[in-house]
């Protein structure tokens, strides 16, 4: 059975309620919810961790290399600024998976940078909250080497 961690930073415990024209009506713990059904029906099991702090996000990242197989992460605002989470991401070296609710680069400038994309085998963005059981799908066929 595969371990992944499914991370998400800061803001997105407002889900459900926080700017429903961008990220939907679905809260995070209904995400959450589903991403562990799909994850059981593939044989394997998510933890989930939120933060709005980025020193928890790291830690988390760390603590993630002694048990987890992969890495799913919403970090929100953090993927334009976050030098330190990218280095974290790095560091593990587990195959990580960038994701976003909304289409980053159809909103303003300052999204379309991600300083996590470059240490990621890939990114997902734009499909609300099914963003997440694409990115866990494909986390899921790398990892198994498909």
């Amino acid at each position: 059975m595969r371990r992944i961690l499914v991370l998400n930073g800061p803001n997105l415990n407002l889900l459900g309620t926080r700017e429903p024209g961008f990220y939907g009506l679905t809260s995070l713990e209904e995400i959450v919810d589903e991403l562990a059904r799909f994850a059981k029906a593939s044989d394997a099991e998510i933890t989930h961790r939120q933060s709005n702090h980025e020193g928890e996000l790291v830690d988390a990242i760390h603590d993630a290399a002694g048990w987890a197989d992969g890495i799913v992460i919403n970090a929100g605002a953090y993927t334009h600024t976050s030098i330190a989470l990218r280095d974290a991401i790095a560091a593990v070296g587990l195959p990580t998976v960038e994701t976003h609710l909304s289409n980053v680069h159809a909103r303003e400038a300052f999204r379309h940078r991600s300083y996590l994309a470059p240490v990621c085998i890939g990114v997902v963005a734009g499909f609300g909250a099914d963003s997440y059981r694409v990115a866990l799908s494909g986390l899921l066929a790398h990892v198994a080497g498909g």
